[in-house]
């Protein structure tokens, strides 16, 4: 319940910074910057019009950039890439224990029922988290089963529930990270949206002759679907790598109690 109510803690934390930081970086730099090329750009066609000349306007990073979608899908980013750091963390320091000899047992030794309870002494020593870590709770639920039922096959399938079920867990505590891989390419969509609901009300400007609203609001409209569909595609492949990376745990996990644990089981 602890390590819940931290994790919790720990993306509402991350949130807040997150918001913090790209907030701030838009007002200080991307929106000034971008309302600097717009002004450039503005008098660039300007002369255009007085001179007769055409003039190239390149696009700007900072104009794609400058939207308050835009903003949101950069929050959001950050946000679930701290929620995945978290998540690859655990995974890493889960995984540190398989290079340890939490079971001294040497090659050829067979376990008897009556071992059991002495076997379990160190891993019950372990300090906090590394207790509640799936390869402690595998083999102390291994070594209970077995001398409950003094049954290979009954502690093979512990081993297998209590890893399908930490399996379950695991994707589970993933659906923020999926909830907001959905929300951002959703919030490019209200910008685009927007910005073709704000084309269609200029667009009597447009008949009279003055295009600059319309391309302006579809300019809204592409790019924060643009930036969102980029955001996106980073954040799908980090958090497919994130779900592999667990279900590599889980079955290292149970190759290992099979191998240094059961394999050692006297029926």
């Amino acid at each position: 319940m602890t390590f819940h109510k931290s994790e919790f803690f720990y993306q509402i934390v991350a949130f807040v910074l997150s918001a913090i930081v790209v907030h701030t970086v838009y007002v200080g730099l991307v929106r000034p910057n971008a309302e600097l090329v717009l002004a450039a750009e503005r008098q660039a066609v300007a002369e255009q019009m007085a001179t007769g000349k055409t003039v190239a306007i390149e696009r700007s990073a900072w104009v794609v950039l400058k939207d308050y979608e835009q903003e949101s899908c950069f929050i959001l980013m950050f946000w679930v890439l701290a929620i995945i750091g978290l998540k690859a963390q655990g995974v890493s320091a889960q995984r540190s224990l398989l290079s340890q000899r939490l079971l001294s047992l040497e090659d050829g030794r067979r376990v008897l029922p009556e071992d059991v309870r002495k076997m379990s002494r160190p891993l019950e020593a372990l300090p906090l988290p590394q207790r509640e870590f799936l390869l402690p709770r595998a083999l102390r639920g291994a070594l209970s089963r077995y001398g409950a039922t003094k049954s290979v096959h009954d502690v093979s399938s512990a081993v297998r529930d209590i890893c399908e079920d930490e399996a379950d867990r695991l994707d589970s505590e993933l659906s923020m990270v999926r909830y907001i891989t959905w929300a951002i390419p959703s919030i490019g969509f209200i910008g685009t949206v927007r910005g073709i609901g704000a084309a269609l009300g200029n667009a009597h400007e447009a008949v009279a002759g003055n295009i600059a609203p319309v391309t302006a609001s579809l300019g809204v409209a592409f790019n924060s679907t643009f930036v969102a569909l980029l955001i996106s595609i980073v954040i799908m492949f980090l958090t497919h790598q994130i779900t592999l990376m667990q279900e590599r745990m889980v079955r290292e996990v149970q190759d290992y109690c099979d191998q240094s644990l059961i394999n050692h089981l006297q029926n």
